[in-house]
């Protein structure tokens, strides 16, 4: 049986990475000024934040319209048996439930769609893990399965510089942001329960960051980990956080990404975070 591994923009997996392994994207919108971006297709992350940088309305973001789902889904039909959709969370978004939603109006191919719970690369770590056991030939079950089993050794944590766009984007209570605000503080944040939520407050951001390495190097320290440093347009500090983490856990498997457009429109620059999950041996 061949199977088509689809995700959404949000992951932020590089398009010659996708392409190499066969994965199939579809991008969510960011809109500026009126004018409406498909993220990673029409404006780069650099872009975006240089056109928002300096304050003004908060950008708009939207899922992919249903119908995308469905054109995708048809055209896979030609090729493989199945599809296997992993999104991101949909307590956030509401792109899987259209994607779950495509998949009962295409016929002849078996459609299975997952709610990955979380976003950006921790989102990409199912992802990956789909595409491998896909080329490897496993059944769209068992590849399911494997990525319900992921679920319990996917951690992600992350950081933001103004807690005001996740307030005004309606991703954190007013309350949480005005706290936040007025104290200073740098609250580590995850998602649980498929929302983003404070998880501690630590009043600086170099704390905040130690933080989030304690909490990987605890579990680096009981299992195999790979992990992944997340920026929000803070290349060189990425750069230099990937030298000192790798200096310090060397056994954990290191690699950069980023908060894109439609993530970033909620995080703001600045934002910094650390997902992780356990490696297969």
């Amino acid at each position: 049986m061949k199977t088509a591994i689809v995700t959404d923009s949000t992951a932020y997996l590089p398009a010659s990475l996708m392409e190499e392994l066969g994965i199939h994207m579809i991008p969510l919108t960011v809109t500026l000024d009126g004018k409406a971006y498909d993220e990673e297709i029409d404006i780069s992350t650099a872009e975006f934040y240089d056109k928002v940088r300096g304050g003004g309305p908060l950008p708009k973001t939207s899922q992919p319209p249903v119908g995308k789902f469905v054109e995708l889904f048809e055209s896979l039909k030609e090729t493989y048996d199945a599809v296997i959709s992993i999104h991101l969370s949909s307590g956030i978004s509401g792109t899987y439930a259209g994607a779950r939603q495509a998949s009962e109006m295409v016929e002849g191919i078996d459609v299975q769609t997952f709610d990955s719970e979380i976003s950006c690369h921790p989102q990409g770590f199912y992802v990956l893990r789909a595409a491998e056991l896909a080329k490897q030939g496993a059944t769209p079950d068992a590849i399911m399965a494997e990525l319900v089993e992921m679920k319990q050794t996917l951690r992600a944590y992350f950081m933001v510089d103004d807690l005001a766009h996740l307030q005004r984007g309606g991703r954190l209570s007013s309350a949480q942001a005005l706290i936040g605000g007025l104290l200073q503080v740098k609250p580590l944040l995850h998602f649980q329960d498929k929302v983003i939520v404070p998880y501690e407050k630590i009043r600086t951001r170099k704390k905040a960051m130690k933080r989030i390495v304690d909490l990987l190097a605890a579990d680096a320290a009981t299992m195999p980990i790979e992990a992944v440093i997340i920026h929000g347009n803070r290349p060189e500090e990425a750069e230099a956080w990937l030298v000192e983490l790798t200096e310090q856990l060397p056994d954990v498997q290191f690699t950069i990404s980023h908060f894109g457009p439609v993530i970033g429109t909620h995080l703001g620059e600045g934002a910094m975070g650390l997902g992780w999950v356990k490696r297969k041996a």
